[in-house]
């Protein structure tokens, strides 16, 4: 089994965040502009709880998780794609802890397969990896140890081959890898059949990390998991073993995006609430700088790109493309709103969803050109999915499915 990567693939599957390899592409999802829910509103779910969980999407079946706002129970969930109905909810028992104000205890999105569901949580004291099948039965579960951080739990499983791959970068000590009871920064692969710890990449533990690693393949045929850490930076590790390739201390503060690999360009983000944002794009061959990207770059919300283009969607609002070569602006507008998710990138438009619930579509070329825009009535914090043509959003507390009936 190997890691699925190729756009092809996204229109029968969305098996992880921000989709094949993270990367936000997705196939072109038939939604009629301007929106209406006459036209344009397949269904509208109302889910257990709450969470920025995003959905993931296999065959027919959508999975995501939600939980309790005191953290008493998580809820991985399971839900026909055609109709939104639930097929099944597999209750978590888990205990709440100090969070950001903009996090949940179900902010981790699932990875899945043709098989089973990986999905991860914590109550701050354990964290969990699990292995469920599409029917929602446990297969195995592994205990990973605390999570220590100042804002919660939030970091999401990618797959890899036979492996299960979660970053644990948090506030611990490397040194101290073997005890099971110490907050330990780390990249953790498990197999996927059983849950069975494969390798583990000791990592310094200063700032907690919430990237989900991408996977590169080097012009001489090896693969390479791309990692972002606050400590490291930007770094490459040979996924079968952890082991460290290279590593580029490009980041002076937190990073929450996710990398992507857009047209041979590695990008990565750092930031903070008050600002001071700065973008990263790197070699992924060798892990050298190519260039930076500093006025109103992103801090949470990755990028996205293709055909030379790069599109960077700040938090508060303003979108810029850039030419993914060299970084040169193509066009920069404030758009307004607030964002969390990441934007995805379905054909030819660019997708996301703000804080307050409104989706926004753009065009993607060489011209700024706003396609549309509409409200959910609820606001969202977590990123859009796309498969067979249909367009997936998760609010606050609802999953909608977008798209021609």
């Amino acid at each position: 089994m190997v890691a699925c990567s190729t756009l092809a693939f996204a229109e029968e599957a969305w098996t992880r965040f921000r989709g094949p390899n993270g990367s936000g592409l997705a196939a072109a999802v038939d939604l009629k502009l301007p929106y209406s829910e006459a036209d344009d509103l397949c269904w509208k779910t109302a889910l257990p709880g709450v969470g920025n969980s995003s959905p993931v999407l296999w065959g027919e079946k959508v999975f995501l998780l939600s939980g309790e706002q005191d953290g008493s129970y998580v809820y991985a969930l399971c839900l026909n794609a055609k109709t939104g109905e639930l097929i099944w909810k597999k209750d978590l028992a888990s205990g709440g802890y100090r969070l950001h104000s903009k996090n949940t205890f179900a902010s981790t999105t699932p990875a899945v397969d043709a098989h089973s569901v990986y999905i991860t949580w914590s109550d701050g004291q354990q964290t969990t990896l699990a292995a469920l099948t599409h029917d929602g039965k446990v297969e195995w579960t592994t205990e990973l140890g605390p999570w220590v951080s100042q804002h919660g739990f939030g970091v999401s499983p990618m797959l890899y081959d036979e492996y299960v791959i979660l970053p644990l970068m948090q506030l611990g000590d490397p040194k101290k890898l073997n005890g099971r009871n110490e907050a330990q920064s780390r990249v953790v692969a498990l197999d996927r059949a059983t849950g069975r710890i494969v390798w583990e990449a000791a990592r310094d533990g200063d700032v907690a990390a919430y990237s989900v690693p991408c996977v590169y393949k080097t012009k001489d045929g090896r693969d390479l998991l791309i990692c972002c850490s606050s400590a490291h930076g930007m770094a490459a590790h040979n996924p079968m073993n952890g082991d460290q390739v290279w590593a580029n201390p490009a980041f002076k503060m937190r990073s929450v995006s996710s990398p992507v690999v857009i047209d041979g360009v590695a990008y990565g983000s750092c930031g903070s609430g008050g600002g001071g944002n700065y973008v990263v794009a790197v070699n992924p061959e060798t892990g050298e700088t190519l260039y930076r990207f500093e006025r109103s770059a992103p801090y949470v919300p990755g990028a996205a790109g293709k055909n030379g283009l790069t599109y960077l969607w700040y938090d508060k609002g303003i979108v810029t493309c850039i030419r993914t070569a060299d970084g040169e602006k193509v066009w920069q507008q404030r758009i307004g709103g607030n964002y969390s998710g990441s934007p995805i990138l379905a054909g030819d438009r660019l997708i996301n969803v703000s804080e307050e619930g409104e989706v926004v579509i753009l065009a993607a070329g060489e011209e700024f050109q706003e396609l549309g825009r509409f409200s959910l009535g609820e606001g969202s914090k977590a990123s859009p999915a796309a498969a067979d043509g249909k367009l997936y959003i998760r609010t606050d507390s609802h999953l909608f499915c977008l798209g021609k009936k």
